[in-house]
């Protein structure tokens, strides 16, 4: 399966690894690999994340990337990544997919 962020969640992705990279070069790039290596996992495995425990009746799922919480969901032979939020933050009902 193909693996791809909306445009919101490629700017949360690139804002965190930002952030992280501000204050911890390392762990910026400890994020990176740890995501990485979740959309290979995503792209061999797309069912493999657990329901949102905020929004268990929603089709979406999430894995984590400590600190981080990618949602995603899977759409015909695509899994879209639509969010990535901080552990600590509570995440927004997430929208069906953005397109593209």
């Amino acid at each position: 399966m193909r693996v791809r962020f909306t445009p919101q969640a490629d700017r949360q992705y690139l804002g965190a690894i930002a952030y992280l990279r501000s204050k911890n070069p390392a762990g910026a790039l400890t994020l990176m690999h740890r995501a990485e290596a979740v959309i290979a996992q995503l792209s061999d495995h797309p069912h493999s994340g657990h329901a949102i425990p905020e929004y268990p009746d929603l089709p979406h799922r999430e894995l984590p990337v400590p600190p981080y919480r990618f949602f995603y969901r899977v759409v015909g032979e695509t899994v879209w990544i639509i969010a990535v939020w901080h552990a600590r933050q509570l995440p927004e009902e997430p929208d069906d997919f953005a397109r593209g």
